[in-house]
């Protein structure tokens, strides 16, 4: 039976695709070099090891909204999911390398996002949980099936800078901001009330001014 094991070897931004895209380059080794693997289908849960590096003082204001107080972080830092995704690798012997493709969002009411957008330098401690069925080859040549436990893992230190790259090639100077209805048609409302242009302006009005230059 394969013993299968993981290890991500490094990021990229997916360019041109139809939403935010991370690749990470998933290279899947088999103990058993000569065992014909017909198929892998690979199930995938990311975790962020948030308390697993350390914050500026920046980083530790940004990030009130998701820990509190840094006061308090020794009891609330834990974990955060980031994503599941699911991937299909088609056949090898001994090892295979695959992209395992990651679709991000920009909505800032997802924590992962308030996250991401929290730090200003260095590297995400991430946590990759696999599991999934594995489609070999026996002894006798005919087709076997074997699990892939949730014991597998791979970690990986993610280099903030590819985040920043995707979001600024995708939404270049941009940030989307997701209101509830209610709230939206109250600023649409004063918007075209007043005659103002566009959403950036309709904002700086109603910002009161000393909150402006503070920010």
């Amino acid at each position: 039976m394969p013993e299968l094991s993981f290890k991500i070897q490094e990021a990229a931004v997916v360019p041109f695709a139809i939403a935010p895209t991370i690749a990470f380059k998933l290279r899947i080794a088999n103990a058993y070099a000569s065992e014909a693997i017909h198929t892998v289908a690979l199930r995938c849960q990311i975790q962020i090891d948030v308390s697993r590096r350390r914050y500026n003082s920046e980083e530790q204001a940004r990030m009130r909204d998701l820990f509190g107080e840094p006061e308090r972080w020794s009891q609330t830092l834990r974990s955060l999911l980031w994503t599941h995704t699911s991937l299909v690798v088609p056949s090898f012997q001994g090892t295979a390398l695959a992209d395992l493709l990651i679709h991000c969002t920009f909505d800032f009411n997802v924590a992962a996002t308030k996250y991401f957008e929290g730090l200003t330098e260095g590297e995400i401690p991430l946590c990759f949980q696999f599991s999934g069925t594995v489609f070999y080859e026996g002894s006798d040549e005919a087709l076997q099936v074997a699990p892939i436990s949730w014991e597998q893992e791979a970690r990986f230190k993610f280099p903030i800078a590819v985040w920043r790259e995707m979001m600024d090639s995708y939404y270049p100077n941009n940030v989307w901001l997701n209101l509830r209805r209610d709230v939206f048609e109250r600023l649409y409302h004063y918007k075209t009330q007043h005659g103002i242009p566009t959403w950036e302006q309709t904002l700086e009005r109603v910002l009161p001014v000393e909150e402006t230059v503070n920010s």
